[in-house]
């Protein structure tokens, strides 16, 4: 278990830092239920994650994702697969960032997010989780790295629960930041929004070329033992 959760905190840390989730979270917290939206929002992406986290799993344990403590081929090949995907998204917005950092531009639909009732920020936040195409690859990669251990199911699901866990921080922190921080907090909030905007882009572009590239070597090094 160990040595799985070794191979698995790199695509956690990489859910964590993603800044548009972070970003979004700092906005809702602004809104006038701050405390309330910002707990709904968080549950969403935690149900989120572990959602997704737990189909992947379901679906690599009857499939035979382990063959005597080895990944199964399939495995090597969706691997493959995200591992590219990955590439693709890293090159793509390395491209696209903004050479001026300071004109950087939020999604449109960040607007909109003082006027959602709890119910959709929940939703925004297990959609940001599960169905975003940035952090969604990360969390399958994860799952299936877990499930191709040969683990018992019980390990299984502990592995899963710490990848949250770990892959959550980058919301709890601001959030934990708000609750225990008075009046400081919505500074220091505000700098972190500022920030994470300007350099959404080029970590991102980081993180996921360098990312693909571990699962791309991951991939073929499974299908060619």
């Amino acid at each position: 278990m160990g040595a799985v959760l070794g191979d698995v905190l790199g695509f956690a840390a990489a859910v964590a830092i993603s800044p548009l989730p972070i970003i979004a979270l700092i906005l809702v917290l602004a809104t006038p239920r701050g405390s309330l939206n910002g707990v709904v929002f968080t549950v969403g992406w935690v149900l989120g994650l572990s959602a997704l986290g737990a189909v992947m799993l379901a679906v690599a344990s009857p499939s035979g994702a382990s063959t005597h403590n080895h990944p199964a081929t399939w495995v090597g090949a969706l691997k493959l697969a995200l591992g590219l995907l990955l590439v693709f998204f890293g090159a793509r917005q390395w491209h696209r960032r903004p050479r001026d950092p300071s004109q950087a531009q939020l999604p449109k639909w960040m607007g909109a997010i003082d006027n959602l009732a709890p119910v959709k920020l929940f939703g925004l936040g297990l959609a940001l989780a599960a169905l975003n195409a940035k952090n969604a690859p990360l969390t399958i990669a994860a799952a299936a790295t877990i499930g191709s251990a040969g683990l018992p199911v019980g390990q299984q699901i502990a592995s899963l629960a710490i990848f949250v866990v770990i892959a959550t921080l980058g919301l709890l922190v601001p959030l934990g930041v708000f609750l225990l921080g008075g009046e400081k907090a919505k500074a220091t909030l505000g700098n972190w929004k500022d920030w994470a905007a300007q350099h959404n882009v080029a970590v991102m572009a980081v993180l996921f070329f360098v990312l693909g590239l571990k699962l791309l070597g991951d991939g073929i090094g499974i299908l060619t033992s």
